[in-house]
């Protein structure tokens, strides 16, 4: 496992399994907020990097989905640090088992059911501050997908909502995303914000990706309607 500071507040924790895959420690005043759970053997190495980093308990986990290279290390985290759960409402019926996600063929019951709650939302049907971070409601990948922006860093979290290939944005991987073209439609929140960095999970990071969005979407957009 490699770590990365990624900003003031924000670190990556890296690891591979065929492909690499990305985790987010951020840093508060009241403590650590992980944003995703990656696979089951990152636990023990994300759970002694927030204890070397000093900067106060493990206050809770949240998820930008909950496909299962995203909550793997959730039980194993749980076990030292029994910290609450979130991840969207629309979400946690499918990472539960209790809908199937599209496109696939069996339930899949990636966290325990009755473990995550909704995160909370406001009453402009958005979605409320939680450890620093703004969520932000964007399907296509998974029905209840969801980025993080922390405002002060400017720092975009984003899941699976798109990967990276030499720095650039890529698609989704499309094997494992629902509604490519709800996916598409879900980028232009970094329009929207306009961050100065986005993470990914699958991929290396992106700076100013606004200034590459019009390329993505062309890109992208004639992709599908060749397949």
């Amino acid at each position: 496992m490699k770590v990365e500071q990624v900003s003031e507040h924000i670190w990556s924790i890296r690891s591979w399994l065929m492909i690499p895959f990305r985790v987010w420690v951020v840093v508060e005043a009241d403590g650590v907020t992980l944003v995703d759970a990656g696979m089951p053997f990152m636990a023990k190495g994300i759970l002694r990097f927030i204890e070397e980093l000093g900067a106060g308990p493990l206050k809770r986990i949240v998820l930008t989905h909950g496909h299962s290279d995203h909550v793997g290390a959730i039980q194993k985290i749980r076990e030292k640090n029994p910290v609450p759960l979130f991840a969207h409402r629309i979400e946690i019926p499918y990472m539960v088992g209790e809908q199937l996600y599209p496109r696939r063929k069996k339930l899949e019951k990636n966290v325990q059911a009755g473990l995550a709650q909704p995160l909370a939302e406001t009453e402009e049907d958005g979605l409320a501050v939680i450890g620093g971070l703004r969520p932000y409601l964007t399907p296509g990948h998974s029905p209840g997908h969801v980025v993080y922006y922390h405002e002060q860093d400017q720092v975009l979290l984003a899941g699976d909502l798109f990967t990276s290939k030499k720095e650039k944005l890529h698609r989704p991987m499309p094997m494992f995303t629902a509604d490519m073209a709800e996916a598409l439609r879900s980028s232009q929140i970094v329009r929207e914000l306009r961050p100065v960095h986005l993470e990914v999970c699958h991929g290396k990071p992106v700076k100013n990706p606004a200034e590459q969005l019009d390329a993505y979407l062309t890109d992208t957009s004639a992709a599908l309607s060749s397949s």
